[in-house]
């Protein structure tokens, strides 16, 4: 199954998101940090990191421009996962190597989407 990494200061939000893609024969992995997203991306490979953008410390959009930048895991698709809805915040986005954004709350089939169409 694949292995998905949500990266997210919200405990509810991770909480919701696991469980769509549990219950969708998913892997989850989690961090509280964008920090922490990073080494966990880099130990275990996951094959999509969900990314929020407000986070304490490396935002999102840093930590999703690492991970593309980085050759080690640039190979790993980045869907921003945010409460920011702005065409400025999407193109800011692209623009650090995010392959896909979706503005929460997120819907179950539109999440489905976005990692099948990252995957495929």
């Amino acid at each position: 199954m694949p292995l998905v990494l949500i990266v997210d200061d919200s405990p509810t939000e991770i909480f919701k998101i696991s469980q769509i893609l549990s219950k969708n024969g998913y892997d989850v992995l989690t961090a509280e940090s964008g920090e922490l997203g990073l080494d966990i991306a880099k130990q275990k490979m996951p094959d999509v990191v969900l990314m929020d953008i407000v986070m304490p410390g490396l935002n999102g959009f840093q930590a999703t421009r690492q991970l593309s930048r980085d050759p080690e895991t640039s190979g790993i698709p980045v869907i921003i996962v945010t409460t920011k809805d702005q065409e400025t915040d999407r193109l800011w986005g692209q623009r650090q190597g995010a392959k896909g954004y979706l503005t929460k709350p997120v819907d179950s089939k539109g999440l489905l989407k976005a990692i099948d169409a990252v995957l495929n």
